[in-house]
């Protein structure tokens, strides 16, 4: 099999002729191997992150996609095109820069900063302030990446073109699974909740529009996103039940009407999530299934009690085993979690979010060669 019909098979509830095998590598690692420093790829799109991505993905032999997830500024679904215009508002010495947002639909900028440096990703939701810079800029100048690339609806099929048999790309599917992302919203939401709950609403509009676009298109995505990192974090399973459940519900059952598989990507605490999504939505495959400290998933228990209602991703430690342990040790840990999760089907086996930049090559081939060699269910 190829790595896509490999994971669509798992998608579709099918046994495929091996354990899929799916590090996350989605950003470090793939703009290390560029040899270049990381604002070429994420602020001057040379190359942009998703190319740098997909050759990482063949580098590397993985069987990948799932961390296939930015478009650019145009929604390949809607054609929609964001008001949002990044540009840069200070430059240092060394090369770093540091640049602020501008909605060019009501003329005002963002209240936060992102950082470029040269071997890092950018540092993101800076206070300008804190940097020695004004609220509010008072000169600007354009990113250079005005290239001509394809935008839209033609970037997703070039993105999948590019990508070819090495996996599956997927769609956003509208909606969100954070809708309390920080401490702010925690207090807000407690002080007055409709404003939250009418943030619902129009996620669930959001939803059907688009799965009616989604069912007018000849080539559908291989799978829908369905939500980010730290659903759990600022918000507590009681409040994920009242604000987030019933649009994750009702995503997953337009989803499956038209026969397209979810996917949440969620890290931190998860567990909760995994029982939630498995036995109250259509959800296909949940990730990373983080263990502690940064989580709190037993893939073993987690594959007991459902691995016969949603595909399992997970779970390998990216500091302690990917980053930091030997080539034996990672073996021994994909060992573990194929005991753990392969059996009967439903499970790829991938990394406890992104693997750090200067995780070892060795480690990521071992991961793939035993997932080749002992990953049969």
């Amino acid at each position: 099999m190829t790595s896509r019909e490999r994971l669509l098979a798992v998608l579709r509830g099918e046994i495929p002729d091996r354990v899929p095998v799916c590090p996350d590598i989605s950003n470090m690692v793939p703009c290390r191997l560029t040899g270049k420093p990381f604002w070429d790829i994420y602020a001057h799109e040379d190359p942009p992150l998703w190319r740098a991505h997909i050759d990482a993905l063949k580098y590397f032999d993985i069987d990948g996609g799932f961390e296939l997830y930015k478009f650019g500024p145009v929604d390949p679904l809607t054609g929609e095109r964001s008001t949002w215009e990044e540009r840069i508002v200070h430059r240092y010495p060394d090369g770093r820069f540091v640049t602020m947002s501008f909605d060019t639909s009501v003329g005002e900028w963002s209240r936060r900063a992102r950082v470029y440096t040269a071997d890092n990703p950018p540092a993101s939701n800076v206070d300008p302030v804190a940097l020695g810079l004004p609220a509010v800029p008072t000169e600007w100048e354009p990113i250079d990446n005005l290239r001509r690339r394809p935008e839209g609806m033609a970037l997703w099929k070039t993105m999948r073109r590019e990508l070819g048999d090495q996996g599956v790309l997927g769609m956003h599917s509208g909606m969100v699974t954070a809708v309390l992302g920080n401490p702010e919203d925690v207090y807000a939401f407690h002080d007055n909740p409709r404003p939250f709950f009418d943030r619902m609403e129009r996620m669930l509009d959001r939803v059907e529009t688009r799965m009616r676009l989604l069912a007018t298109l000849e080539v559908k995505p291989d799978f829908l996103f369905c939500g980010g990192s730290g659903t759990l974090v600022f918000q507590t399973p009681e409040t994920f039940r009242e604000l987030v459940l019933p649009v994750l519900r009702r995503t997953t059952e337009l989803a499956a009407d038209l026969g397209i598989p979810t996917h949440i990507h969620s890290c931190g605490p998860e567990a909760e999530l995994v029982r939630m999504a498995a036995e109250e939505t259509e959800l296909t495959v949940i990730d990373p299934l983080e263990i502690p400290p940064m989580g709190d998933c037993d893939l073993a228990e987690l594959k007991r009690r459902y691995g016969d209602r949603i595909v399992l991703k997970g779970n390998l430690h990216t500091t302690t085993v990917m980053l930091n342990g030997s080539v034996e040790e990672v073996v021994a840990a994909s060992r573990k979690a194929v005991n753990d999760a392969a059996a009967g089907g439903g499970f790829i086996l991938s990394t406890g979010d992104q693997c750090g930049r200067d995780t070892p090559e060795e480690n990521i081939r071992a991961m793939v060669e035993t997932a080749r060699e002992y990953g049969r269910y």
